[in-house]
């Protein structure tokens, strides 16, 4: 049997693997501590869990257009244009099964084989296997923890070909936690006008911002931003609905929401009915829940930034944006315990679970291999109890 050489040069998700060893650890009764976690500790809140059930009784359990229904498309609209000044049409918006199905759909629509995608380093785990997968090539800029791990112009400059179609934005970023503010954005915006590149600006995490950073759409800084951005969204965060499976984009040019909703619709269809209409009541109904978890995601930033600079070896800058700290582990590469080595950040990793029963994501992951991603998506008291074991675990050294 010769099976797909593309499907076999996907590599599968580290997090979710550290995911699933950290559950199964659990389930045999190890008290195990998880940092792993992209999804928010919170419940749906209850007026959208009340739509879910009211979509039910009312029988809004069938096959949808699409590419979403009316009325979430009509949701999605206004949300763009009060938080972001942004106005689209309905078929400028494509609902889809979560925001990496949306990801997943823009690249299928726009590459061709060979066509190359600019990606920072740090990286979201599937930006590279996506683009793979639409036989695109990802063109990797490293950036730097000094930089607070933003693009610089003159990175994007060395890379940059008469292949690259687009250049990926990810503000708030996940792994790195990094807002970009409207200055670093406008300078993104004229390179890509510059070399005509589709503009994929993944802003999931917009409403998980902290102190006074702004959030700022790259599409709405010119009329050309915004012809030339796919603006990545979704409900998974803001609203702790990661199961419920809602993301959408929003296209400048319409031609390719188009092409996304023709792929979507041989691919899955519809997404699920039932979270289409308790989104509708998500992004219509309050928004005070968000301000809650914004302000205890924004406590456990603050303890974790501190007591991580003040552990032997480790260190790491303050994120400004998401729910996720990237740890510099670089002065414990090359030392050993109980006789292993730790070689990176994989074996890191593995020797904290074995050892302490602390999960943490590998920053190899995200393709670099001097950082662990600790999620302060926990409680507090999980927190302290993790950090307490780390700083145990690196005391052995």
């Amino acid at each position: 049997m010769i099976y797909s050489i593309k499907a076999q040069g996907i590599a599968p998700s580290i997090t979710l693997s550290i995911d699933a060893k950290a559950k199964k650890m659990k389930q045999e009764g190890i008290d195990v501590i998880g940092f792993g976690a992209g999804e928010p500790d919170f419940n749906t809140p209850e007026n959208i869990q009340n739509a879910a059930i009211e979509a039910i009784k009312r029988g809004f359990t069938k096959y949808t257009a699409a590419s979403g229904i009316k009325e979430l498309k009509e949701a999605i609209a206004q949300k763009f244009k009060n938080d972001n000044s942004l106005s689209y049409t309905h078929s400028q918006i494509v609902v889809s099964t979560g925001a990496k199905q949306s990801l997943a759909n823009v690249f299928q629509a726009i590459l061709n084989p060979g066509d190359e995608v600019i990606i920072p380093i740090p990286f979201w785990v599937s930006y590279p296997e996506l683009v793979k997968l639409s036989d695109g090539v990802p063109k990797f800029i490293e950036t730097t923890e000094e930089n607070n791990f933003k693009y610089s112009i003159s990175s994007l400059e060395k890379v940059v070909t008469n292949k690259t179609k687009a250049i990926i934005v990810n503000s708030p970023n996940n792994p790195t936690g990094t807002v970009y503010n409207r200055e670093d954005l406008i300078s993104i915006a004229d390179f890509a006008k510059k070399h005509d590149l589709v503009i994929i600006s993944d802003e999931i995490y917009e409403k998980l911002i902290y102190s006074e950073n702004k959030h700022v759409s790259i599409a709405s800084l010119s009329k050309d931003a915004y012809d030339r951005t796919v603006v990545i969204n979704g409900v998974s965060k803001s609203y702790a609905m990661t199961g419920w499976r809602i993301g959408y984009a929003a296209c400048g040019d319409e031609k390719i929401a188009k092409l996304m909703s023709n792929i979507q619709s041989h691919v899955t269809s519809n997404p699920n009915s039932i979270a289409q209409y308790a989104s509708v009541e998500a992004l219509n109904g309050e928004q005070e829940t968000i301000m809650h978890m914004l302000n205890e995601f924004n406590n456990r930033r603050k303890y974790m930034v501190n007591r991580i600079n003040k552990i032997k070896y480790i260190s790491c800058n303050e994120p400004e944006g998401a729910f996720y700290i990237m740890v510099n582990i670089s002065n414990i590469i090359g030392k050993s315990i109980n006789g292993i080595c730790i070689k990176d950040s994989l074996t890191f990793s593995d020797v904290l679970l074995e050892e302490e029963k602390v999960a943490v994501i590998p920053g190899s992951a995200f393709g670099v291999d001097n950082y662990i991603r600790l999620s302060y998506a926990t409680s507090l008291e999980n927190i302290e109890n993790g950090l307490n074991r780390i700083e145990n675990f690196l005391n052995k050294f």
